[in-house]
């Protein structure tokens, strides 16, 4: 590669940056690599696009550690990549290391996103829908691969809504094991079903299950989770249609 192709690439890795950069609310650290050259650029191409980052903040109550993103082979707009902003002409595929402290979930877990999806998280026991609407949630991780989850709200099935307070905890899938649950305590209102354990089991298995999961242009799946002491490790594989301001965010909320 030519001082002078080195110089453009380092141009539109640094106008990148700067875009993604506006994206976020602070950031310890951001690079963004475009590697490509004139004629590549020329020709809407670009061998690979990475992202690496620390202590980005995304809005108020989303954080993430640390984040490195790689992308294959880019076919990308000619004129907008001159200027640093990559729009995709193919969907690219791409690999993603995030790393999550507890205090950073745990703030995501206050966050209307959050809220909204578990809200949207319908349960079919026997036949009937129920609904939790969540008043309090936060994790813990108290070792040995296993994570836990304190959650009290309002449960509701048809007319009736009663508080439910309820502890878990889960060890995540493997590839030597599927999600295991392996406690689970009543901590207020009346008690938990065995029926609506089981629903709940069944509807993780069914996402779980899922080859990929989606969300606007990106289809994505969680390839491996480390539980660490403090924090959790995922490694993602995503295709992505198109990189816009909101699909940026998905990637860094990944939880």
């Amino acid at each position: 590669m030519t001082d002078k192709q080195r110089i453009e690439e380092q141009f539109v890795s640094q106008e990148a940056k700067r875009r993604v950069s506006e994206k976020l609310d602070t950031a310890e650290q951001i690079d963004v690599d475009v590697q490509t050259d004139v004629l590549k650029i020329v020709q809407g191409q670009a061998e690979k696009v990475s992202v690496s980052g620390q202590g980005l903040v995304i809005k108020p109550d989303i954080r993430v550690q640390e984040i490195q993103l790689q992308t294959d082979n880019v076919a990308v707009n000619p004129l907008s990549a001159i200027f640093g902003q990559i729009e995709l002409n193919e969907p690219v595929n791409a690999v993603a290391r995030i790393v999550l402290t507890k205090t950073d979930i745990n703030l995501a877990l206050t966050s209307e996103l959050i809220r909204s999806l578990v809200e949207n998280f319908p349960l079919n026991v026997n036949g009937k829908i129920v609904t939790f609407k969540p008043q309090h949630t936060d994790i813990f991780l108290p070792g040995d691969g296993k994570i836990g989850f304190n959650a009290t709200g309002l449960l509701k099935l048809e007319e009736n809504t009663r508080l439910l307070g309820v502890n878990l905890t889960f060890r995540p899938r493997t590839n030597y094991h599927p999600i295991l649950l392996e406690s689970v305590t009543c901590t207020e209102g009346e008690g938990i079903s065995v029926e609506l354990i089981l629903a709940f089991m069944q509807k993780i298995k069914e996402l779980a299950s899922l080859p990929f999961l989606k969300w606007e242009d990106i289809a994505y799946r969680i390839i491996n989770m480390e539980v660490e002491q403090d924090s959790i490790i995922l490694m993602i594989e995503a295709n992505v249609k198109q990189i816009s301001a909101s699909q940026f965010e998905f990637i860094d909320q990944l939880q």
